[in-house]
């Protein structure tokens, strides 16, 4: 059974790039503080603590997965624009994309009882249409102590290029173990699953997850995070939230009201009130991949 690689918080991007491709996952240790863990349940544990079990087996009925944190918490979009994950990330979908942007939140909570999840593949969640092409980075930052006992995340480190029905033997699975404040980064193809709480105390960590800018969010951001909202956020968040072209021509709208009272095609960004000149079919950079992608 192979273990996982443990890097410093910080390691070099080209380092963590390189660990994720060859493994599909790394775990980068103590990247956030105690004192950032503990501001941050203030903000999250009441919700988390009216989050309900889940209902079937793959979601876990000890399980509970809270989400929309890009709204509820301050300290959860400090997590999702960390540079530390951020520029891999970038890196790392950068042959398949021209923007990034945010997939999911979720606060995973793994009460005592819960047993194994089972071993999948998070790029599922568009079907098995993706097998030739990467398009996730994703992240588990540990709230509490990953332990084996607790329900570490089980990860198949090589796994990334097995066939979609590759049968997983037990010796090949190894845990994610780490400290609070530390953080499992893995890709959308590597296969994992949640691990059995086998303690007498919940294991909690923060799901953060993104995926070319060209693909459906599994969490829907738009409805999670409406525009009165998102008017609100940091350039980067809203363009990570979804409101910026995908690609060359893709996410433009057209605004609703009385003849001519808007323009006809604009970019997200309109909807939160940015007025400035732009084209509304994307920039020049999405055109010129847009016309290299066309004569390959």
């Amino acid at each position: 059974m192979s273990k996982l690689k443990h890097l410093s918080a910080d390691a070099e991007v080209k380092s963590i790039v390189a660990a994720v491709e060859q493994d599909g996952a790394v775990i980068l240790d103590n990247v956030i503080s105690k004192e950032f863990i503990a501001a941050l349940r203030e903000e999250t544990d009441p919700y988390m603590d009216q989050t309900v079990n889940g209902e079937d087996p793959f979601a876990g009925f000890k399980t509970t997965r809270t989400g929309g944190l890009m709204v509820r918490s301050s300290k959860c979009r400090d997590l999702i624009e960390h540079e530390t994950v951020l520029n891999p990330c970038r890196e790392f979908l950068a042959p398949f994309c021209e923007r990034v942007q945010l997939h999911l939140t979720q606060i995973i909570r793994i009460r005592p009882g819960e047993t194994a999840q089972a071993i999948h593949r998070d790029k599922w969640a568009w079907g098995k249409h993706l097998s030739h092409l990467e398009p996730q980075f994703n992240t588990i930052w540990a709230i509490t102590d990953f332990t084996n006992e607790n329900g570490a995340t089980q990860v198949v480190p090589g796994s990334t290029k097995w066939p979609d029905d590759q049968e997983i033997k037990p010796e090949q699975i190894t845990q994610a173990e780490m400290k609070a404040g530390s953080v499992l980064i893995y890709s959308g193809s590597v296969f994992h699953g949640g691990g059995a709480n086998n303690s007498d105390g919940d294991r909690i960590g923060i799901n953060i997850t993104y995926a070319l800018g060209w693909l459906r969010q599994e969490e829907n951001q738009y409805l999670t995070c409406p525009p009165e909202h998102a008017k609100d956020l940091s350039p980067s968040l809203q363009e990570l939230a979804g409101y910026a072209m995908g690609q060359y021509a893709l996410g433009y709208f057209t605004p609703p009201g009385n003849p001519g009272e808007s323009p006809e095609t604009v970019p997200p960004q309109y909807a939160l009130g940015v007025r400035k000149e732009r084209s509304t079919m994307g920039n020049i950079g999405d055109l010129d991949a847009l016309e290299r992608a066309l004569k390959t």
